[in-house]
């Protein structure tokens, strides 16, 4: 019975993968072993469930239904499970997670990773990218999202908080260019830009009427890694619009300091995503609660420490 049901979760992998390649790497085996299973259930089936081709394997007529029927039951064990996984003090089992490259690093992995100590039985595999994962054609069990949800069909969001963002730069820029007094001088210093694929993300900042006010900025420098552009900020590139948390312990040391601090400020809300579901597996409600309880404390921390540190003047070179 295990050989069987093991058989009909890689074949459903597969389908959804769309690949056997695919589906060896989500479910952690050998595209041959994924081969083999499927030949397997076909054999036993007594029918072809897969029209290969050299670059993809789609469904055959008998292979839909077939996929169809599995999907149900495998929902209904899922459904069961999770019911009984509910009223488990300790969560166990797999928990896979997707968060964007430096908010992940930063402020949720060391999250993530203390709830593994708390529970020895679970087991995280935490992947960081900057772009949209589709979590249930992925397999995530949750993520986390630094912007709007444009489309959330299917899933369920938990707000963690605002990532506030701020303009700064290092003192010896501040000497040499001085100091914008109001957005609008922005547009006479030189910007380190986000983009990606020659495209630079707009600043945005509040526009005291509840809408956002796009500001143009102009700079010769443009990286895709916020802590690129940071680093280039110590060192007097120019100015930087960056989160709170990234910046905090650079103005700490006196590295950066923040500017536009009355109209400067912009937040980004966060979120925790995961697939709908009647009833939410341990692992899952574990990992909200932490993010719920841990990540607005991480966020009001950097916001703070960026406002509160002692800046020392800065003079203006001849």
């Amino acid at each position: 019975m295990t050989d069987r049901l093991s058989g009909v979760l890689t074949f459903v992998q597969a389908a959804e993968a769309g690949g056997f390649a695919l589906a060896a790497e989500r479910l952690g085996l050998s595209r041959s072993a994924v081969g083999k299973s499927i030949a397997r259930l076909e054999e036993r089936l007594g029918t072809r469930l897969f029209q290969r081709t050299t670059r993809r394997q789609s469904l055959t007529e008998d292979g839909q239904v077939f996929y169809e029927r599995c999907v149900r039951a495998l929902a209904e064990l899922e459904a069961a499970e999770a019911a009984l996984d509910s009223g488990r003090r300790a969560p166990t089992g797999r928990l896979r997670v997707a968060a964007s490259v430096l908010f992940g690093r930063h402020c949720a992995a060391p999250l993530l990773w203390e709830l593994t100590r708390q529970h020895p039985g679970l087991e995280l595999e935490l992947c960081f990218s900057d772009r949209v994962v589709d979590l249930i054609e992925e397999g995530f069990d949750l993520a986390i999202r630094v912007a709007p949800l444009a489309d959330h069909a299917g899933l369920t969001a938990r707000r963690l908080g605002a990532q506030m963002m701020v303009v700064c730069a290092s003192p010896r820029y501040v000497a040499r260019h001085g100091r914008p007094k109001t957005l609008a001088d922005l547009a006479n210093h030189e910007a380190i830009n986000y983009g990606r694929q020659g495209i630079s993300k707009p600043w945005r900042f509040p526009d005291g009427q509840g809408g956002e006010r796009v500001i143009p900025v102009q700079g010769s420098l443009r990286f895709d890694d916020l802590e690129a552009i940071a680093d280039a900020a110590v060192q007097g590139a120019g100015l930087a619009w960056l989160p709170c948390w990234l910046v905090a312990e650079r103005v700490h040391k006196g590295e950066l300091v923040t500017l536009l601090e009355t109209e400067g400020r912009h937040g980004n809300e966060i979120f925790a995503v995961w697939p709908q579901n009647k009833h939410l597996p341990s692992k899952v409600r574990a990992a909200i609660d932490i993010l719920v309880a841990r990540i607005p404390e991480r966020l009001s921390s950097g916001e703070n420490q960026s406002k509160g540190a002692r800046r020392k003047p800065v003079r203006r070179k001849a």
